[in-house]
Parts: structure tokens; C-alpha cells; sequence
């Protein structure tokens, strides 16, 4: 799926982390929706508790872990998934007074797939 700001470009996220993140923030994760700049500054605090909630979920590594392992093949956790939401919420908040965020999907993604 992809996040389009009028103030700042496109961002491409899959549909199993912008889930939550929408969640969060209180949008349904229908394959087309918005945040209004009114919306931002609410929306980017709703997710910065969902962020600190999941805190001490995020995968560790040990500094022995970490010495061995590649970086490119690190575990991500949410706090780095969502880094670049967070910044384009903020930017395009403090852009001009028209400015939003929109997002698209292929389809409705608001329950994860059967397995």
C-alpha cells in the first residue's frame, strides 16, 4: 500500500504494518482513506502511545547477537516501521493549510489474511 502527502511525497508500506499504525490512529484500513490536516496532530499522538505500548514487545538482541548477525538482517521493529509515518505526519501537519495524507491499497486490508 502506499501513502501519498500532499507535502511530501509517497511512502510504501506493507499492509501488515500500516494495519495497526491505522488502527492506532483511528482509521479503518479501507483500500482508500485520508487524514485531514486537522486530523494529524491527534492521529500522530495516538500512534506515538501505540509505539510506547509496544516498547518492550519490540525484538532484542544481545551484543553478542548483534556482533554476528548483518544489519540487513536485523529483526525491524515497529518503532523503525513507523519512523517514517510519524515524519510525514509531522511535515505535512506543519505544511500549508490545505495539505493531507492520503493512502491506497489494492483492497480493504482491515483483517489480517487467513493462514
Amino acid at each position: 500500500m502506499k501513502f501519498i502527502s500532499s507535502e511530501t511525497g509517497e511512502m510504501v508500506m506493507m499492509a501488515e504494518t500500516a494495519r495497526p499504525l491505522l488502527q492506532a490512529m483511528g482509521k479503518a484500513c479501507t483500500a482508500r482513506g485520508v487524514i485531514t490536516k486537522a486530523e494529524m496532530p491527534l492521529a500522530a499522538e495516538a500512534l506515538k502511545r501505540y509505539l510506547a505500548a509496544q516498547a518492550g514487545q519490540e525484538p532484542q538482541l544481545s551484543e553478542a547477537e548483534e556482533a554476528e548477525i548483518p544489519p540487513m538482517a536485523r529483526p525491524v521493529g515497529m518503532q523503525q516501521r513507523a519512523w517514517p509515518l510519524l515524519n510525514m505526519l509531522g511535515r505535512t501537519a506543519r505544511a500549508r493549510k490545505e495539505s493531507h495524507i492520503v493512502w491506497e491499497a489494492a483492497a480493504d486490508f482491515g483483517q489480517p489474511p487467513d493462514t
